[in-house]
């Protein structure tokens, strides 16, 4: 019997790779959580940074909360099982009539991960809606082989790499995810997902984070990091994290810095997300559009 979601929305994840909306906090708690996010950026003197934007819960305590949140993983233990560990947490911010947006993709492409027994729970912030840049995803699409996959590295495209799908997208078989603040969507590692720019005269504010069973292990480069966030780890796949006993607290946070930090970006998701790539381009100028979405999703370091 599952814990959160129905019998119904168990099978559509399994067949169709997805399933939303999952209400997980009030409009209140969400407010909330924004509010921490924003108070942070008016007391740093803007947007958080690109290098921020990754492994979040590593860097705040009240981001390290919302992962452990009891709703939102009672709906992760539905699909993948009791032990869950977080391997990573991903702001997704796009700001007010930005014209950033998201290629078609699957995640598992440059994360070195197997099997691919994998969930992101993408929480919103803000409203994702259609003018907002809400992602769109492919249903059935997680049953396929990982798809061919060609680098662009496009000006305003938020992956690292640029990267899309080397096949046509069916447009007309996307499903627009809209969701209010509050509330998550569930989708696979494999399903083919992307989103549009914000037209909007507010932000898209999302947090994404990357469950998976204690089962699962890095299968490409050094050994990666996660923390465990229910259950038990008997395999040891991973290398254990500490949570952050207050925000910025400098055991979980690097002292020379968030970028170079494990904390951010172990070595393992570093060589392989960039695996491959036929270059590494240099760190986006003030002003253009910042890693989002990507670095987890299906990208690299920015």
């Amino acid at each position: 019997m599952p814990k959160l979601l129905s019998e119904a929305a168990v099978r559509q994840y399994n067949e169709q790779g997805y399933y939303f909306p999952v209400r997980v906090l009030t409009t209140g708690e969400a407010a909330d959580y924004r509010g921490k996010l924003e108070s942070y950026e008016a007391e740093s003197g803007g947007p958080l940074k690109s290098e921020m934007k990754h492994k979040t819960h590593l860097i705040f305590k009240w981001a390290y909360d919302l992962v452990r949140l009891p709703k939102i993983l009672d709906a992760i233990e539905d699909l993948i099982g009791p032990n869950v560990l977080c391997w990573s947490s991903t702001f997704f911010i796009k700001e007010a009539q930005s014209p950033a947006y998201i290629s078609y993709h699957q995640d598992l492409t440059y994360w070195g991960l197997d099997p691919a027994d994998i969930v992101t729970a993408w929480v919103a912030l803000a409203p994702a809606t259609l003018e907002s840049g809400a992602m769109k995803f492919l249903p059935g699409s997680h049953t396929t082989e990982i798809l061919p996959h060609k680098d662009t590295f496009a000006k305003d495209n938020l992956l690292t790499r640029g990267q899309e799908v080397a096949v046509e997208v069916d447009e007309g078989k996307l499903v627009d995810v809209l969701l209010q603040p509050g509330e998550m969507s569930l989708h696979h590692v494999k399903l083919v997902h992307g989103s549009m720019p914000n037209k909007s005269d507010d932000r898209r504010i999302g947090f994404a984070v990357r469950y998976v069973p204690s089962y699962v292990r890095q299968v490409a480069g050094p050994k990666d990091s996660a923390i465990l966030v229910r259950g038990s780890d008997p395999n040891g796949n991973f290398e254990p994290e500490e949570p952050p006993a207050y925000d910025l607290d400098p055991a979980a946070v690097a002292l020379e810095g968030c970028h170079e930090g494990r904390a951010i970006s172990p070595l393992g998701v570093r060589s392989s997300l960039w695996g491959g790539a036929s270059h590494r381009p240099r760190r986006r100028r003030a002003g253009q559009a910042h890693l989002e979405d990507s670095v987890f999703v299906a990208g690299g370091i920015d």
